[in-house]
């Protein structure tokens, strides 16, 4: 028998139905033992730890940044209005020289202008002379006249007033040459306009200029002005002076807006001024409203302290708007690409999308999409999901966890599964244990059967 079963011919026929057999016994097993997952809940622990602020209205102060260049109040060319050769330059007619309204900034040769004054002078006292041997003779006609005894009255050539007339226009003309050359001379005299800088000289000492030459590019030092563009976005938020027709007086009353202007040019310079007033047009290339800021007496060191203001120089400015009250202000660095941030709620970190009334550089005002009170995440983050369980910096973590709250949790997810079974809590109980206990036991014997 045994040689029978173990002839070639029974383990062709033999081996196949072992197999049959067996995959039949592993497919049962599998069926009567569904796989379960051993995976466990999301962990309630905190994930990580972050920096947070708790949000509070306030009272802020709108601070707008702009930029822009320095150019002066007045900017002047002078000229010459008479020829003559440089024989004076005042110390000060230098390119950086300050001078004084008044000041002689150039003397010019005025030898030539003072010899036509004298002989202007000599023409008028000719005149004067012709006029009153003129007069003379116009009294010796109306003599004349009466004593011939004539009753009608003399006609205008009997009493010779059109000579009389004609030597009055010559002493006219006299005065008037001589108020001319007088004025040469004085222009002799290149006098500040202002008081001023040189910008520029162009002429020097010994030099032949005739009229119309330009001398120098000068300057007024009373106080500079900075073009500063305003973004749309910022006006409603600033105060704004405005000038009327015939009401002048308004530009004094809402002259306030306070303005710092800064540079790094030669060091950190500051200097205080004040917007002024505005354009009357909005910029056609940036669209665009410029206001225009004022600096007092830039070059007086009693209020400007430092290096000097440049014409031209780069400066940035800090325009003093209006106060936002009740205003919940946050960090720019917490927005995420501008229109969310992060929160802490329960311990669990939470996304809201946020909408900004005002932003600058480091701190946005939030109109809509967070309360007070709300925990404010600080910490920068990368890819972070919403909800996940985080830790406050500073704060001691809760000592509550799930294990101390189940008993209760259990006890009222039981009751509630019963009362839709209809049964008791008690006999639900008991029921999940024999199903845990049958469990057990398919599961034995299949791994037993699997192993003979």
């Amino acid at each position: 028998m045994s040689n029978t079963l173990t002839s070639p011919k029974y383990k062709k026929i033999l081996l196949p139905v072992i197999i049959i057999i067996a995959t039949i016994v592993l497919i049962m097993v599998i069926f009567n033992n569904p796989p379960t997952s051993k995976r466990g809940k999301p962990s309630k622990a905190p994930q990580m730890t972050v920096a947070t602020t708790t949000l509070a209205p306030q009272t802020y102060q709108i601070i707008v940044q702009s930029f822009g260049t320095v150019q002066p109040r007045t900017q002047s060319v002078l000229f010459a209005q008479v020829s003559g050769q440089i024989n004076h330059v005042s110390k000060q007619f230098r390119a950086g020289g300050f001078f004084e309204q008044g000041d002689i900034l150039i003397r010019l040769d005025d030898r030539d202008h003072r010899a036509e004054v004298k002989i202007a002078q000599a023409s008028l006292m000719s005149a004067k002379q012709s006029l009153q041997e003129e007069d003379a003779r116009v009294k010796q006609a109306k003599a004349d006249w009466k004593r011939l005894g004539n009753g009608n009255e003399p006609n205008a050539l009997v009493l010779r007033q059109p000579q009389f007339e004609a030597a009055k226009a010559q002493v006219l003309s006299a005065e008037a040459q001589l108020d001319k050359v007088k004025l040469s001379l004085e222009r002799t005299k290149i006098v500040a306009p202002y008081a001023g800088r040189i910008l520029k000289k162009n002429v020097d000492i010994g030099q032949v200029i005739s009229s119309n030459t330009q001398l120098a590019d000068i300057f007024a030092v009373d106080y500079v002005e900075i073009r500063l563009p305003i973004k749309n976005k910022d006006l409603p938020l600033m105060k704004l002076p405005e000038e009327y027709r015939n009401a002048h007086e308004q530009l004094e009353v809402n002259s306030i807006s306070n303005v710092v202007i800064s540079s790094d040019l030669m060091g950190e310079q500051v200097w205080q001024g004040k917007i002024v007033r505005t354009e009357s047009a909005i910029d056609t290339m940036s669209q665009q409203l410029y206001v225009v800021a004022q600096i007092i007496r830039p070059y007086d060191g009693a209020y400007n302290q430092g290096a000097q203001i440049k014409m031209g120089q780069y400066v940035t400015a800090k325009i003093t708007g209006r106060e936002v009250e009740n205003a919940l202000v946050i960090p720019s660095s917490a927005i995420y690409q501008g229109s969310y941030v992060y929160i802490v709620k329960d311990g669990l970190l939470m996304r809201k999308e946020v909408q900004l009334g005002w932003q600058n550089g480091t701190e946005s005002i939030v109109i809509q999409g967070l309360v007070a009170g709300d925990e404010l995440v600080l910490t920068s983050l990368g890819q972070v999901s919403s909800g996940t369980p985080v830790a406050i910096a500073g704060q001691t973590p809760s000592k509550k966890t799930k294990r101390s709250k189940s008993p209760e949790e259990r006890r009222k997810k039981l009751e509630k599964i019963a009362a839709e079974k209809g049964i008791t809590v008690e006999a639900l109980i008991a029921e999940r244990r024999t199903a845990e206990r049958k469990t057990k036991k398919v599961s034995t014997a299949s791994v037993a059967k699997v192993n003979n």
